[in-house]
């Protein structure tokens, strides 16, 4: 069973803004730092972000290269997947293979929607069904 994820971040306020959007699905700030922040949804995981100290600043992350591809959550309808998708046109937040949106997958069963994070993580949320 997953515990936590920590990311480090580039920026503590800009994450913690584009992280926001997982109130929409039950998250809420449960822990909160100088150098970081927590949200939990009240079950056993939580995400953990932190400030990257100025040591590593100048590493640049790519979800493309090794480690963390994407991190996805499960939702319970299609109409949640649509708002979620909404609270990001309104706040223009980066949307992924939105022209394929819902379905960029190919599967018509699977409806999602990607996004990416400030440091261009992406973040995936679907129902499936």
């Amino acid at each position: 069973m997953l515990h936590h994820v920590e990311i480090y971040v580039s920026n503590l306020d800009t994450s913690k803004a584009f992280w926001s959007v997982l109130a929409k699905i039950g998250y809420t700030n449960s822990s909160q730092w100088e150098d970081g922040f927590t949200l939990s949804n009240g079950e056993d995981a939580y995400l953990t972000f932190v400030q990257v100290s100025k040591k590593y600043e100048s590493y640049k992350y790519n979800r493309r290269g090794v480690g963390l591809n994407h991190l996805a959550f499960k939702v319970g309808s299609r109409d949640l997947v649509d708002s979620l998708r909404q609270h990001c046109i309104e706040n223009k937040i980066s949307l992924l293979y939105d022209e394929k949106y819902p379905f960029a997958n190919g599967d018509q069963h699977y409806y999602a929607l990607f996004l990416e994070d400030p440091d261009r993580i992406k973040v995936e949320f679907v129902v499936s069904g």
